[in-house]
């Protein structure tokens, strides 16, 4: 997109919009009931002062308490509460007999040697005293003793008030002092804009801050510590504005509406619930799962059948999130999917690109915005014949990028500007009239080094093994009416670029999916390639940078695994979707699970798809237990009859019973179960951050 577009900025909006002027649109009205909203008032306040403690990866750290590592061994309810009754009743009948003298006057030895002779008769008020104080010693001692036998203390700690205590609703802790209350902005207060921090500490109390103005402004904060911005230029726009400090170059503060639950000051959007499950470790059973930037940014791959939940349950809680990063100044996301996808409604992005569509506002470059030919001919052969390419790791289409080469640096050269797509069709099919009329303007303007590319290319034409007549027939199905109007390159159009990623920029793209559906795959390869390219050379890697396909059928080549490898370092990510592995050349599958930080196996995969994640996730040590019941012989006659007897009653021989444990190691998730064994509605999910913390295989429940 170029200057001119809807974004129209030159930095992200939390640390370059601190100057904006103008009126800002006010706060929109509360969200739909059932709506995880932060909108307003108290609701603002209790999502800001509730603890997020630090948690494994993956894990929903709003208001969450976090557990053991190892399970605790637990007694069955039914064997405990038994237990803890027989206790109680041994305890009795030991005291009844004692009290009754049915066991001797043995236990009170210790009473008549510390009392004197002369308490015993008359009794005085200080022996009965004494007396029954250690008649209560001497209870209590019984009650610790089988109290103690029967797990009295469990039991009290399973059903009593601590259990009571445990199942309430977290409640937010007693508001802190104004020095450490984050309502009150310390940070600001300690750098001297105390005048700042008041106006947003009223602008919170009032109900006129959400969570997306707290975190926009915080991260201008972030850019002020940091020196990009001065602090009285800062204080001055809080001071002026309040909570609409900073704002989005769109002027928008929150979505038209919200799907999934997110919390801005982790960055996270909650996914599901990991289930209470022994294959779980305990740590994660029952916490809420999210994904944030730190995961997103090993890039996740999601794989399930239609009507999985993929689009639903995944890509697009993962597109909210992204876009309520970018209007708070520290996410840019481009969607690709198909026309009528379910990605949101238009007013939730900047530029909408609807491929195909006569009404699409925007168009789309399909040169990346590149004017270095040599990258602009990298971009597109692996987008015409990226899946071609020899279909291992080291695969590539250098020769595809060569050809290409050949002719947009010579038209470059004379136009300063690249081919459109009927001009490249009519280059690579080498008509006599294009090559003639591009040789005469490089002759003309003294161009030899291109005149000998283009020579170079001309001698190549009809050749045995020309990789132009296949880009050429690849060119063709992006040179049909429907595409008339788009991929411009004379500036008559408003072209989108990927090069606009500097900016908190929110993009969704629509392919014509379903009457083109070919060069919808060449334009989703070229979209990733542009994006690799772009995201590594911005100069503003602070913004997380994210690509969301709905659907990567056709986008795996081995270009694009390599690439998908390198976005960690750019702060950046991608999210892809396939129905089945099958969907990518056999030699990649692995290559590309093993690319990705984070995978996810939906319900309904089939066994071959979930050999792969199997084969990925490895296997662990465990406890083996084998139980073997032996038959008990007697051999006495009082035995054989005592057998006899317990046979009638039980209905089965007496047996002993021998347990062996041992160490085995076996798969995390097998492919039989990750085929059988999931229920709908869940998923199996790995995660890695870029910080190198993984969390194995967890069978979640999606959108809980």
């Amino acid at each position: 997109m170029s200057s001119e577009g809807k974004q129209g900025t030159n930095g992200s909006a939390g640390e370059r919009g601190l100057s904006s002027g103008g009126a800002v649109p006010p706060p929109r009205p509360a969200h739909a009931p059932g709506e995880q909203s932060v909108s307003a008032g108290t609701t603002f306040l209790t999502w800001l002062r509730t603890p997020r403690p630090a948690a494994a990866p993956g894990v929903w750290r709003f208001g969450h308490r976090p557990r053991a590592a190892e399970e605790p061994e637990r007694t069955p309810t039914r064997q405990l509460l038994s237990g803890a009754l027989i206790a109680f009743l041994v305890g009795w009948l030991v005291w009844s007999l004692l009290w009754n003298g049915y066991l001797g006057g043995w236990w009170l030895l210790p009473l008549y040697a510390m009392i004197p002779d002369s308490w015993a008769s008359p009794h005085s008020f200080a022996s009965v005293v004494v007396v029954y104080l250690y008649y209560a010693v001497f209870g209590v001692g019984i009650a610790v003793g089988v109290g103690r036998l029967g797990r009295w203390g469990e039991v009290w700690r399973r059903f009593g008030y601590p259990a009571w205590h445990a199942a309430a609703p977290v409640q937010p802790e007693r508001p802190p002092t104004p020095e450490k209350d984050p309502v009150h902005w310390p940070q600001l207060r300690e750098a001297g804009a105390v005048d700042a921090a008041e106006r947003l500490a009223a602008d919170a109390r009032a109900g006129l801050m959400r969570d997306v103005d707290h975190a926009r402004i915080t991260r201008a904060w972030q850019g002020v510590k940091r020196g990009r911005h001065p602090l009285a230029s800062f204080s001055a726009a809080v001071v002026r504005d309040g909570a609409a400090a900073c704002p989005h170059p769109s002027g928008t503060r929150d979505l038209p509406a919200r799907a999934a639950r997110h919390d801005l000051a982790t960055a996270q959007v909650r996914i599901g619930t990991a289930a209470d499950d022994t294959r779980n470790p305990y740590a994660y059973r029952g916490a809420g799962l999210a994904l944030g930037p730190d995961l997103l940014g090993t890039s996740l791959l999601a794989v399930g059948p239609p009507g999985a939940g993929k689009t639903g349950s995944v890509v697009w809680p993962l597109a909210e999130s992204l876009c309520l990063g970018a209007l708070a100044g520290r996410a840019a996301v481009v969607v690709v999917g198909a026309a009528g996808a379910g990605l949101g409604s238009p007013d939730t992005y900047d530029v909408v690109v609807q491929v195909g569509q006569p009404d699409s506002v925007y168009d789309l470059d399909l040169y990346g915005g590149s004017t270095d030919p040599d990258e602009a001919a990298a971009m597109l052969a692996e987008g015409l014949v990226g899946d071609l390419a020899d279909p291992h790791p080291g695969g590539d289409s250098r020769r595809a990028t060569t050809v290409l080469a050949q002719l947009l640096g010579p038209y470059y050269t004379v136009h300063r500007r690249f081919p459109s797509v009927p001009e490249l069709r009519q280059l690579l099919d080498g008509v006599p009239t294009a090559l003639a009329e591009l040789r005469k303007a490089l002759t003309e303007a003294g161009h030899g080094a291109m005149l000998r590319e283009l020579d170079a290319r001309e001698r190549q034409l009809g050749h045995p093994g020309d990789v132009g007549a296949v880009l050429a027939d690849r060119i063709a199905l992006l040179d049909r009416p429907a595409f008339a109007a788009f991929f411009d390159t004379s500036g008559a159009t408003r072209p989108f670029s990927l090069r606009t990623l500097d900016h908190p920029v929110r993009v969704r793209i629509d392919l014509p999916e379903r009457g083109h559906a070919d060069a919808s795959r060449i334009l989703a390869r070229l979209l990733l390639a542009q994006f690799m390219t772009s995201v590594a050379v911005r100069e503003d890697r602070s913004l997380f940078a994210c690509l969301v396909f709905d659907d990567a059928t056709g986008v795996v080549t081995p270009q694009a695994v390599r690439g998908i490898q390198r976005l960690r370092s750019a702060n950046a990510g991608a999210v892809l979707t396939l129905r089945t592995l099958d969907d990518a050349p056999r030699p990649l599958r692995g290559p590309l699970l093993g690319s990705v930080g984070c995978r996810m196996a939906l319900s309904g995969l089939t066994p071959w798809d979930g050999q792969d994640f199997a084969e990925v996730w490895g296997k662990e040590w465990t406890e083996a237990r084998d139980v073997t019941d032996r038959q008990i012989i007697a051999e006495t006659p009082a035995g054989k009859a005592l057998h006899a007897v317990r046979r009638v009653i039980t209905g089965r021989a007496p047996t002993a019973r021998a347990v062996t444990v041992r160490q085995v190691e076996r798969e995390r998730w097998s492919a039989s179960d990750l085929a059988h064994a999931v229920p709908p509605g869940h998923a199996v999910l790995s995660l890695t951050t870029v910080r190198g913390e993984h969390a194995p295989p967890l069978l979640v429940e999606l959108r809980t």
